[in-house]
Parts: structure tokens; C-alpha cells; sequence
């Protein structure tokens, strides 16, 4: 709900402030004080173009603000806080200031919540909370998409739990056809990933190649590289340990067993020297073990020549090729042919994988069509029972010749929605074809159409704030009272705001606003003009409505008849 609005330099008015509050506000004034200012003030806060030719001449800028009532948990509050818009919250509610400034140059600045935002912000946040039917403004339900969401909502429950259903149900057709689609056409290429991937398995499996086979087969050929070396170093490291054949004891063994003897024989003078012979026991030991080792190693060297070397780089040729193919290593060969396998085996399943799919999506269009049958017959019943209650709407509304024409036409093809398409449709009179809501008809009849609309949805499908301008515009008597009736009937549900110049609409608002022009005369001669807004108590209202029944506000006639108005409405204390 709005709860005030400010407007500086905008038009003819140059600081107004409104207190607004729930329920039915109307806004009167004579004509050209500034009343469209209002919905033009609105509209800037609704992200509305800006104009330069709206700030007041001599003014640097216009200014349009906003203070407006909100749920925390309202899609209004969850988009301004996404724009970072700060919102002050008590007793479980919140409110949010919106605001407007267009230079006279032209161009204009948004803030939500106290943040800059950009206009577009406005928009996104302003259709949550406004709707504005005015001679020129576009329509709430312009959208098919609209009319059904309204349509939808009227229906009920019933439509709402089938619709979920067929919802489900159009998910999963949608995936599965999109699966589908996808499989028929990767056809050819999947063919050749099995093929090319089929060659691959096949040539790794005729290679076989084993964990960290490439890393111990290079260390063998740089070993059969260098036999010659290797070899001399194990001989002369052997005769260095034991020189067997020149036997002049300068061998490591023949010096440790020399050096042990003599500890030996000393130690039973010196435990410490005992301890020591038996370290260079243990040492002659190891250098014995070492000999023996070496001995076979240069045996083993013996048995190996050329012929092992060319296996091992004939072998280590064939682990090179894989690694350059599929992997930097053959550990990564082995891990890509394992996944490869598995991607094979997916593959390879696709004609039964296509198979199932197809009697999946046979199985659902089934379940789509029975499903879309069912919803378009509760939208069909819906459509009949809202469309005749809002063209007896219109009769009261001085329309009586006009009916609201909803439109629900199969498509034959399911859609996320459902299988039908909807549209509202305004038959002026009786043989008139009926045609899409805005064409064919005036701004006054057209406010008076979405006013029976709104009158109708506003117990299912509420915004909390109506804006309506010149709804009475071609109407009076009667039809006038009709109309002020039925916007405190709207009222009862949610905002209204109503610029008007029928007294008998005007008595039916719970709260009265009017707008004044002032000219004061300048010493060029050319006169300053302006306009201010005030709330109005019970005696000027009186007076106002009795300016607006008569143009003489202090007529006792005008006032009686005033008075009556007040009365019949409900509204005389």
C-alpha cells in the first residue's frame, strides 16, 4: 500500500505532499490544477519514461517519491533487496521508498530503497505493487500470458491441483523428448567416438601394457647401455674386497681380518679393544656379503647382450606409441582406456536407450493429452462464468450493450502452460465482433472494462494498489453511482486511488484529496500558476463536492445535494 507520495516541480505543482491510506482515495480538482500530475508522478515511479517538458519551468529538476507499505516477503520486497535496497521492518512489516528525479534536460535518476537503482529496477518493483488504468497506459492484462495467469487464478483450486499434474507430466516429455532429439541427432557422430574408441581398446589390449612398465623398462636399457662399464665396476670393486687372484693381502677383507686378529689378541687386556674386534668381525661379514653380490651381478651382466636390449626398445617403442596417442604416461593410458570403456559401453546402449525413450514419450504425449483436455474444460467453465460476471459488471457501468468475450482455443500441441490458448476479447454491441482488449474502444470505456475486470479478480487476483484515470470519463447519473459503488467495492480488497470529475464517484471514497491552482501575478505581468494538494475534512468536502455538482460551492442547494451524496454513500458522519 502507498502511504504517502511527494511531488516537487512536477507540472504546475510545485511541493505537494499525499498522505495516503487503505481503502478508496479519490483526487478532485477543476480542470488543468494538476491532477494527471498525480498519475504522472506515479507513472515516473513505475519507471514511466521521463519527459523534460514535465518539470515545472524555472525548476532544475522534478522530483517523485514514494513511501510504500510492504510484505518482507512479497516479490516487491525480494526484488529491492536484490537491488541492495535498504527496507526498515516492524511488527512484521516493511517499508520502501521509491524515488524519482528528471533534470530539465531530460534525463532522469531512480533510487530504491534509499540505493540508486536503474529505472528498470522501478518497473520490476512497481508491478508488484501498482496498477494504473488510465487513457493512456497500457493495460494490466495486455499479455496472454496475463489473461491466463488471471484466468488461472479465478479457476481455482481444481484447475490449479489438474495443471500441477499436467505439469509434472510436461517436464518429463519435454526432457525425454529433448534426450531424444539429441541421440537422433548425434547419431552419426556417436558412431564414429564407438568406432574410433573401439580401435583404441583394441590396440591397447593387443599392446598390454602394465603399471609402470614404461618407467622399469627405461631403467633396464640405460642398465644393457652400459654392460661394459657396469661390468668392470663390479670386477674391480670385487678384487678391491677380496684379491683372490693376486693374493698380496692389500684386499679390504685380508686388512679387516688382519686388523680383527690383532684386536683379538689384545683384548683380553681391554674389553674396549674386544669391542672393537667384534665390530670388525661384523664388518668383515658385509664386505663378504658385498663380494658374493658383486660376483653375481657381473655373472648376471654375463648372460645379457644385445639381444635383451633390442626386446626392451623394441617394448619400449610400442608403450611410446600409446603414450603419444592417449595418455602423457602409461599409467594415464590405462586410466583413459578404463574410462574409455565405460563411455564405450554408453554407446553401445543408445538403440535401447532411443527404444525406451520413444515408448516413454508415446506413454506421457497420452497422459499430456487427457491431462490438457481436462484443464482446458475447467479453463472453459472458469472463462464462461468470469466473462459473464463481468459484462454484468459493464451493464451497471453504463456498457450495458457491451460483453466480455474470453476466448479458450485448443492449440493441439501441449505447451508448458497447458494446450490452450486464452483471450480476452470486448464486444462494444450486440453484433459487433469481438476484438482484443484496447482496440475498438474509447479511454473512458476501456478504464470502465478494467474496472468491472478488476472488481471481479480482485477477491483472487490482487495487486495492493489501483490507480484509475478519468474511469468516469462519458458517464454520469446513474452509471456514475454505479461506478463510485463499485471502486469501494474493489476497495474493500485492496488501494484505490481514482482521479475523477463525477461528484457521485467522489462520495464513495473513504478518503478526498483535492488539488488547487493559485496564479499570482509577477511584475512582468505574465503570472506564476500553481497548484497545491490537500486532504480534505468533512466540510470541505462538502464544498467540494457541491463545486463539482454545481460549480458553487457555497450554494445551500449544492450543498443539500452534496450532503445526499455523502449520505447515500455511507460516508456522512
Amino acid at each position: 500500500m502507498i502511504e504517502e507520495i511527494r511531488i516537487r516541480d512536477l507540472g504546475v505543482i510545485t511541493d505537494a505532499t499525499l498522505d495516503l491510506g487503505p481503502g478508496f482515495t479519490v483526487v478532485t480538482g477543476e480542470t488543468g490544477a494538476g491532477k494527471t500530475m498525480v498519475i504522472t508522478a506515479l507513472g515516473l515511479l513505475l519507471g514511466a519514461r521521463s519527459d523534460a517538458g514535465a518539470v515545472r519551468i524555472g525548476a532544475k529538476s522534478a522530483v517523485a517519491e514514494a513511501l510504500v507499505h510492504v510484505d518482507p516477503r512479497s516479490a516487491a520486497a525480494v526484488r529491492a533487496g536484490e537491488a541492495g535496497a535498504e527496507l526498515e521492518e516492524y511488527n512484521g512489516a516493511a517499508e520502501l521508498t521509491l524515488a524519482r528525479t528528471v533534470n530539465a534536460d531530460g534525463r532522469s535518476r531512480a533510487h530504491v530503497g534509499g540505493r540508486s537503482a536503474p529505472v528498470g529496477v522501478l518497473a520490476e518493483v512497481g508491478e508488484h505493487l501498482v496498477v494504473v488504468h488510465g487513457q493512456t497506459d497500457q493495460l494490466r492484462l495486455k499479455s496472454a500470458a496475463a489473461q491466463r495467469e488471471a484466468l488461472d487464478k479465478y479457476a481455482g483450486s481444481p484447475l490449479a491441483a489438474e495443471l500441477g499434474t499436467y505439469r509434472e507430466d510436461y517436464a518429463r516429455w519435454r526432457a525425454a523428448a529433448g534426450e531424444l532429439t539429441e541421440l537422433r541427432d548425434q547419431a552419426r557422430d556417436r558412431l564414429r567416438e564407438a568406432e574410433y574408441l573401439t580401435a583404441a581398446l583394441e590396440e591397447i589390449e593387443a599392446v598390454d601394457p602394465q603399471p609402470g612398465e614404461d618407467d622399469s623398462l627405461k631403467a633396464e636399457a640405460m642398465r644393457l647401455s652400459n654392460l661394459e662399464e657396469l661390468r668392470t665396476a663390479a670386477v674391480n670393486a670385487h678384487s678391491a674386497l677380496i684379491a683372490d687372484d693376486f693374493g698380496d693381502g692389500t684386499d679390504a677383507t685380508t686388512l679387516v681380518d688382519a686388523a680383527k686378529r690383532q684386536l683379538e689378541s689384545a683384548g683380553e687386556h681391554d674389553p674396549a679393544l674386544a669391542a672393537s674386534g667384534q665390530r670388525l668381525a661384523e664388518v668383515g661379514y658385509i664386505l663378504a656379503d658385498i663380494a658374493t653380490e658383486l660376483a653375481s651381478y657381473g655373472a648376471s651382466l654375463d648372460s645379457e647382450g644385445p639381444e635383451r636390449l633390442a626386446e626392451v626398445e623394441s617394448r619400449r617403442a610400442e608403450l611410446a606409441g600409446l603414450v603419444r596417442k592417449y595418455a602423457p604416461s602409461i599409467d594415464g593410458v590405462l586410466e583413459w582406456s578404463g574410462e574409455s570403456a565405460k563411455r564405450l559401453a554408453e554407446l553401445s546402449s543408445d538403440d535401447s536407450r532411443i527404444e525406451a525413450l520413444e515408448e516413454e514419450i508415446s506413454v506421457l504425449a497420452e497422459r499430456l493429452a487427457t491431462r490438457g483436455a481436462a484443464v482446458t474444460k475447467l479453463r472453459t467453465e472458469a472463462a464462461a462464468e468470469l466473462a459473464q460476471r463481468v459484462s454484468d459488471e459493464l451493464t451497471a457501468l453504463a456498457m450495458k450493450d457491451a460483453n466480455l468475450v474470453i476466448e479458450v482455443q485448443p492449440t493441439g500441441e501441449p505447451g508448458p502452460h497447458g494446450a490452450d490458448s486464452i483471450s480476452f476479447l470486448l464486444a462494444p454491441h450486440p453484433g459487433a465482433p469481438a476484438r482484443p482488449l484496447g482496440k475498438g474502444a474509447s479511454g473512458g470505456e476501456l478504464s470502465r472494462v478494467m474496472l468491472a475486470i478488476e472488481v471481479v479478480l480482485a477477491a483472487v487476483d490482487p495487486v495492493p494498489t489501483f490507480i484509475f484515470d478519468e474511469v468516469d470519463a462519458g458517464v454520469g447519473g446513474k452509471a456514475a453511482v454505479e461506478i463510485g459503488r463499485r471502486l469501494a467495492m474493489l476497495a474493500k480488497h485492496v488501494q484505490v486511488i481514482v482521479v475523477t470529475h463525477l461528484p457521485q464517484v467522489a462520495a464513495f471514497a473513504d478518503h478526498h484529496i483535492r488539488v488547487i491552482k493559485t496564479s499570482t501575478a509577477t511584475n512582468d505581468g505574465t503570472g506564476v500558476t500553481a497548484s497545491d494538494v490537500r486532504v480534505l475534512g468533512q466540510e470541505e468536502r462538502i464544498k467540494e463536492l457541491a463545486r463539482m455538482l454545481a460549480g458553487q460551492e457555497d450554494s445551500a442547494t449544492a450543498r443539500a445535494h452534496a450532503e445526499e451524496l455523502l449520505d447515500s454513500a455511507g460516508h456522512l458522519q
